[in-house]
C-alpha cells in the first residue's frame, strides 16, 4: 500500500492551539485522535517527513490492540499487513523456561500481533487528517519551549534550519520518544536505570515460508535472542547483548556475527546464513531502563517512551504508550475546558499511569534475573521442569492476563468524542 502524504503547508510563523504534541509515533497520533474526536483542536510536530524514520519494536500486546479497536483503525492497519503470533516461549539450552498460550485469554483478542509500526502509524495519520482540527508540522523540530513565568506555553519548531514556527498552546504533550527532547528542555531527568545493562541489536531476515506463529526469546553465548514472525514473509531478531559488546561482536564480520546467531538458532541456520549479507544491515539500539522524575508539570504532559523506557525485549513498550494516551486524554479534555492546564490539574494522568509503570520495571527485572541470570545447569532442569505445569495453572492464565494487558488496563473514553467532529470523519481537510 502506498504510503500517505501530509498536505504541505506554507510559511508559518505563529499558530495558536489548545494542544501540541511533539512526537508522530503511536502514542502522539492515538492521542492526538483522540483530542480531535472530542472537538480539541491539536498542532502536532514530527522531525521527519513523509514518516521516513527507523522502527524496530513492533508486537502489540492485546491491551494495546484494545485501544487501537475502541479507535477503530485496528483491523485497518492490520489490512495493510500484520502477523498474528499464538503465543510467547523463552527457552533456555534448548529447554522451556516460560510457554504463554495467549489463545487462551478471553476474546476478542487472543493473539500476539506483529504490526509493523508504518503500517500503524499510517493509518492513525490518515484518521487524523479526516477530521478538523488538526495540523500536521513535518520535518519540524522541537527547538524550544515558550514558557510564560514557569508554565510552558507553547513550542518553538525548526524546519530544516530554514524556518522557524512558534506554535502556541494550552498545553504541550512531549511523545517523542526514549531520548526526548520535551524533557529534556523542561529540565526533567529522565531516570535512566542500567538494570538490563544490554544493547539490543535489531534486523530481519526473508524466511517466507519459515514462519512459526510465536514469539521465542532464548538465551545465547553472550545475551539473549528475541524471534517472531514479521510482515511480509521476514523474521525480525532482537539480540540483546551486554553494553559496549557490540565493536567486540562485530570485530569479526559479518561471517563471525552468521556463525554465532547460526549457533544459538540452529533450525534458523540457513536463513540466517542465506539472509545476513551485510553487517550494516544490523542497528544497535542503547537499551535501558527509565522513569522519569515527574511526568507533569504546569502546561506539559510527557507520555509513552517519554516518561517511561522498558527493556526492549520485553514486547510491552507500544501497548504502554497507547494505554498512557487513553489515560491522558480525559485529563487534557478537562484541562482544555476548563482553561486550567497546572501541574495539579494534569497530575491525574501521572497518578494513574506511574505506578503501572512502575510495574511493568519490576516485572522485567525479575524476569531477566530468572531466566537469563546464572543459576548452572540444575537451576535450568528444575525451571523446565515447572514451565509446563505453570503455562497450564490458573497461575499460568493470570500470568499471561497481566503482561497482555498489564496491571491498569485503560478503555478509551469513546464516551467523551463529540458528534460533530465524528460527522465530518471521511471528508479530508
Amino acid at each position: 500500500m502506498a504510503s500517505l502524504s501530509v498536505p504541505a503547508m506554507g510559511r508559518v510563523d505563529e499558530l495558536h492551539t489548545d494542544v501540541c504534541v511533539v512526537g508522530a509515533g503511536p502514542a502522539g497520533l492515538a492521542l492526538t485522535l483522540m483530542l480531535l474526536r472530542s472537538g480539541v483542536d491539536v498542532v502536532l510536530l514530527e522531525r521527519s517527513t513523509g514518516l521516513r524514520r527507523d522502527f524496530h519494536g513492533e508486537l502489540l500486546q492485546p491491551g494495546g490492540q484494545r485501544i487501537l479497536g475502541e479507535l477503530g483503525v485496528l483491523e485497518a492497519a492490520r489490512a495493510r499487513g500484520a502477523c498474528p503470533l499464538d503465543g510467547l516461549q523463552v527457552l533456555r539450552d534448548g529447554r522451556t523456561l516460560l510457554d504463554l498460550d495467549y489463545r487462551r485469554l478471553p476474546g476478542p483478542y487472543t493473539r500476539l500481533l506483529a504490526l509493523p509500526q508504518r503500517h500503524l502509524i499510517q493509518q492513525l495519520l490518515r484518521s487524523c487528517l479526516d477530521l478538523p482540527g488538526f495540523t500536521c508540522l513535518e520535518g519540524h523540530r522541537l527547538a524550544d519551549l515558550v514558557r510564560t513565568g514557569t508554565r510552558v506555553t507553547g513550542a518553538v519548531a525548526h524546519r530544516r534550519g530554514l524556518h522557524t514556527t512558534t506554535v502556541r498552546a494550552r498545553v504541550v504533550v512531549g511523545a517523542d520518544g526514549r531520548h526526548s527532547r520535551t524533557r529534556k528542555l523542561a529540565g526533567i531527568e529522565a531516570g535512566r536505570s542500567e538494570a538490563f545493562d544490554q544493547d539490543v541489536v535489531w534486523f530481519t531476515l526473508p524466511a517466507a515460508g519459515r514462519g512459526t506463529g510465536t514469539v521465542r526469546v532464548l538465551r545465547t553465548a553472550r545475551g539473549a535472542l528475541l524471534v517472531h514472525d514479521t510482515h511480509p514473509n521476514r523474521l525480525r531478531v532482537g539480540w540483546a547483548l551486554p553494553h559496549r559488546a557490540w565493536n567486540q561482536v562485530a570485530a569479526g564480520g559479518v561471517d563471525g556475527i552468521r556463525r554465532e546467531l547460526a549457533d544459538a538458532l540452529p533450525d534458523l541456520a540457513d536463513v540466517i546464513h542465506g539472509g545476513l549479507d551485510d553487517a550494516r544491515d544490523l542497528t544497535l539500539l542503547d537499551g535501558f531502563a527509565a522513569q522519569a522524575r515527574q511526568w507533569v508539570d504546569d502546561g506539559l504532559m510527557l507520555v509513552g517512551d517519554s516518561a517511561h523506557t522498558h527493556d526492549p525485549l520485553g514486547a510491552q513498550g507500544i501497548s504502554l504508550a497507547l494505554q498512557d494516551a487513553a489515560a491522558a486524554h480525559p485529563v487534557l479534555l478537562d484541562a482544555v475546558r476548563t482553561g486550567d492546564a497546572s501541574w495539579s490539574r494534569l497530575l491525574p494522568y501521572e497518578q494513574r499511569r506511574r505506578p503501572v509503570a512502575a510495574a511493568v520495571h519490576r516485572m522485567q527485572r525479575l524476569q531477566a534475573k530468572a531466566l537469563f541470570g546464572p543459576g548452572g545447569p540444575v537451576a535450568t532442569r528444575l525451571r523446565a521442569a515447572v514451565a509446563p505445569l505453570a503455562g497450564r495453572s490458573p497461575l499460568g492464565a493470570r500470568t499471561t492476563r497481566t503482561i497482555a494487558y498489564g496491571t491498569g488496563p485503560v478503555a478509551v473514553r469513546t464516551d467523551l468524542f463529540t458528534a460533530a467532529r465524528a460527522a465530518t470523519a471521511g471528508s479530508r481537510p
